[in-house]
């Protein structure tokens, strides 16, 4: 597409956040909702209109060539993300459950599933492309060193001596020898059994009328069964029921567009470099040309302002602090009268702070008293509001700056889409000029010094030496900083030490695209009906972006983002817990550090040693951010009581040490640990709820997702379906079995023999239905066991208590009256 396109679609963007805005942020506070399902629903509109926007600035970023608008469209789109996290967290509250069922929303807005899918921003990887490259050199590296990498296997070819050689030749032309003397006698037999059954017959030679007949009733036949199946297949073409040849074969304008993608990003590289290039020698310009003007301007201003001050007060002012401001204070468009005041006001309101000090304590037991009297008049309206935003008026910024400086410039001349060099020197021009004004802010000083003491002097009266106050330190209790266990090592050294003993790993090349799962359409209908739907694997896919993949990606985002430290993916086996780590290690570029209990047995003995390995991972995981930490197993750190055959690993080994962790993860630190258990409800609920933020329930595939996990794996490993294949059958016979399990099957049935086979022999549902029977699939009882499981977490009961139409604060309420009644008696 072209430069324009994409002008046009960052505009239309900004005009859906026009209305957005004027929704988020009226000048007059709207009243507050009382039904819960009301807010719920503006609340999942505005989610699903902010996506919208997230995923046309995200391809517009992509692809946009000029590095201005980059930079300006980055720090929105930064703060879209933020938005949509903010809404998600609000959602999540509101309606006391992870995953949401919009298909009504989506249903009016006139929209697909496709349309509120979260795009994963390739500027994730691609800005980071070289510091990836480079670190997976250094821990190939180190793995070829431990000879851990896995290379594929060369066959050892032995050299064979003559008597061998001869001895195999001979044998391999007598087998040859052997195969066509029984074609010879098998085409003898077929002859003289032919003659047979012709005299058997009474005819000795077939009629050649006859003969013809039926070879043209037998060609006959297979040209029309040709003809018909070719008929039925364009049908099914033209009413977009099957894909016609020309969408099997890359299409040429697919192929030209990817193309010119690439060129895009391409010179969006050269058009950065001159941009870097001209900020530099802009700069130096300014300095050059117009430097010495600012230099005398400020002067001159600042002289003025001294002879103002002293012709109104009778004495000089006091210059301002470099902390205050300097002389920018000076600048700005005030009269020295209402500076002088201001100056006063800051000196009057220092001393204030600290007389109140003292009357802090004395106030503190009467406030006390007045809020206790107070609090029936102060009750606040009831009703649900939103929290306030962090990221809002970054957004609003933004969406302003891009109305004065953008929206209606002419860039006719700008063809290319290069740098505005009036823009650089605006930018520039203020650089310089606070770079000028420190230096100027010393020479006035002198200065003004001088002229109080020729001032004097000439009175004849010694002048006040304006003492300046001391700022009060502030007296709060410093954090105490954690100690540095490894002070004279390298990064490098610390990172090469992880991944000899395994815990550092390289993670497998997985996006989150390739967890396949469809849409939940009846989610809406049936929580209407009060029946609560299991989660789509399309949403499980949804939620780990929001709470895993845009955070690790954007540091701004995930400073001002809700912060999510410790995510909990529960399931059954086989449903891609792990394949789901690897994709958000893929999708962002982190580090995959592996902590699980079966991986750390016998590594750092001791206690002293546990906490070396703690030190380590943590320290590597935050200077090399993004990182993931990884737990597998996770329920074995909780067990309630640790089984026999497992003591000597001693799996509850990080238990005391975890919550000190997820205590010192700041928002500042792009560290996400992600537990994965396959039996949660073995360890202790209570413990193992307080160790991750998030617990996301991962269920078994529904119909939709199995028919397209079926067609997408049979198609990856090499198969090709037909009408012989009933997909749809195949999908239902398989209820209850996992992606894992069918991923097992197609590679039993794809073996390379069998691929080879498929022009002539077609697949069939019955192979797979023979290998799916030797599998277990998950039973309700266990899937009810996790159903169950998941009702006891804090979310759990909270959703339910929603579902019965119960607050937290009426449940509470019923606790203390019943505890108060039993103490009565």
């Amino acid at each position: 597409m072209s430069h324009s396109t994409y002008n046009k679609m960052w505009a239309h963007a900004h005009l859906d956040l026009t209305s957005l805005l004027a929704q988020e942020m009226p000048e007059m506070p709207p009243p507050l909702e009382k039904d819960r399902v009301v807010f719920f629903q503006r609340v999942a509109t505005l989610y699903v209109r902010y996506v919208q926007i997230f995923r046309r600035l995200e391809s517009v970023y992509d692809q946009m060539v000029h590095p201005q608008k980059r930079r300006i469209l980055r720090q929105l789109l930064d703060g879209v993300i933020g938005r949509v996290l903010e809404l998600k967290n609000e959602m999540v509250e509101k309606e006391c459950s992870e995953y949401h069922y919009m298909d009504d929303i989506v249903q009016d807005l006139k929209l697909t599933p496709a349309d509120i899918e979260i795009p994963i921003p390739k500027y994730f990887i691609n800005e980071r492309t070289k510091v990836l490259h480079e670190r997976g050199q250094i821990l190939s590296a180190i793995l070829d060193r431990m000879g851990l990498q896995t290379k594929p296997k060369t066959a050892v070819v032995r050299p064979l001596s003559l008597e061998e050689a001869i001895k195999l030749i001979q044998v391999s032309e007598r087998a040859r020898q052997g195969r066509l003397r029984a074609k010879f006698m098998r085409e003898i037999r077929r002859d003289e059994e032919r003659q047979r059954r012709a005299k058997e017959r009474g005819t000795v030679g077939a009629d050649l009328d006859q003969a013809a007949t039926r070879i043209q009733k037998v060609w006959k036949g297979f040209i029309q069964r040709k003809k018909t199946r070719k008929e039925r297949d364009d049908e099914m073409i033209f009413i977009g029921m099957a894909l016609g040849p020309q969408h099997i074969q890359p299409c040429p304008a697919t192929v030209a567009a990817r193309s010119t993608e690439e060129h895009r990003q391409h010179r969006q590289g050269e058009h950065e470099r001159e941009y870097q290039m001209a900020l530099v020698s802009v700069k130096d310009k300014l300095r050059e040309v117009e430097g010495p003007d600012m230099r005398e301007t400020m002067k001159d201003q600042i002289r003025q302002w001294f002879i103002e001050c002293h012709d109104l007060t009778g004495t000089f002012p006091e210059y301002p602090d470099e902390e205050d401001g300097g002389s920018a204070v000076i600048f700005a468009e005030k009269t020295p009268k209402q500076l002088q005041e201001e100056l006063a006001a800051q000196e009057a309101e220092k001393e204030n702070a600290q007389k109140s000090k003292g009357k802090k304590e004395k106030k503190t037991d009467k406030g006390k008293k007045g809020k206790e009297k107070g609090k029936g008049e102060e009750e606040e309206e009831p009703g649900l509001k939103m929290a306030p935003s962090a990221f809002l008026p970054e957004v609003a910024n933004n969406h302003k700056i891009y109305k004065t400086v953008w929206q209606n410039r002419n860039e006719s001349t700008n063809f290319n889409q290069k740098h505005v060099e009036e823009l650089i020197k605006e930018e520039k021009r203020k650089e310089i000029e606070s770079e000028i004004r420190v230096q100027v802010d010393e020479l006035m000083r002198e200065e003004l010094k001088n002229l109080r003491l020729a001032v004097d002097r000439d009175s004849g009266t010694k002048g006040k030496s304006g003492k300046k106050k001391k700022k009060d330190k502030k007296s709060g209790k410093k954090k105490k900083k954690e100690k540095d266990l490894t002070p004279d090592r390298t990064i490098q050294s610390l990172y090469q030490e992880l991944v000899e003993q395994g815990i550092l790993k390289q993670a497998e090349k997985v996006t989150l695209d390739e967890y396949l799962g469809d849409y939940s359409y009846l989610g809406t209908t049936l929580r209407q009906t009060d029946i609560e739907p299991m989660p789509s694997l399309s949403d499980v896919r949804q939620v780990v972006s929001l709470y895993a993949v845009l955070p690790l990606g954007s540091s701004v985002v995930h400073e001002k983002a809700p912060l999510v430290k410790s995510i909990l993916l529960a399931g059954p086996a086989g449903v891609g817990k792990k394949m789901l780590v690897n994709a958000i290690c893929t999708e962002t570029g982190a580090n995959l550090f592996d902590l699980s209990p079966m991986n750390i047995a016998g590594k750092y003995p001791g206690k002293n040693g546990l906490q070396m390995m703690l030190h380590l991972v943590f320290k590597v995981a935050r200077q090399l951010q993004p990182s993931v930490v990884w737990i597998g197993e996770a329920e074995k750190m909780f067990y309630k009581k640790v089984p026999k055959d497992e003591k000597e690993l001693d799996p509850k080994r990080l238990k005391k040490d975890l919550p000190k962790i997820l205590k010192s993860i700041k928002g500042e630190d792009r560290v996400l640990i992600v537990g994965t258990s396959k039996q949660p409800f073995n360890g202790d609920l209570k413990p193992l709820c307080k160790a991750y933020n998030k617990i996301i329930l991962i269920p078994r595939p529904d119909y939709a997702s199995r028919y397209v996990i079926w067609a997408q794996l049979i198609q990856k490993n090499g198969g090709v379906i037909t009408s012989a294949l009933n997909l749809s059958s195949l999908a239902k016979i398989s209820d209850g079995y996992t992606q894992g399990h069918i991923m097992k099957v197609v590679k039993a049935v794809l073996t390379e023999r069998r691929i080879d086979q498929l022009a002539k022999k077609p697949l069939t549902g019955a192979e797979y239905v023979v290998h799916l029977a030797k599998i277990d699939p998950v039973f309700k009882e266990e899937e009810e066991a996790f159903k169950s499981w998941y009702a006891k977490t804090p979310l759990g009961k909270k959703r339910a208590m929603a579902a019965l139409g119960k607050n937290e604060e009426e449940v509470e309420k019923g606790k203390e009256k019943g505890k108060g009644g039993k103490k009565k008696k």
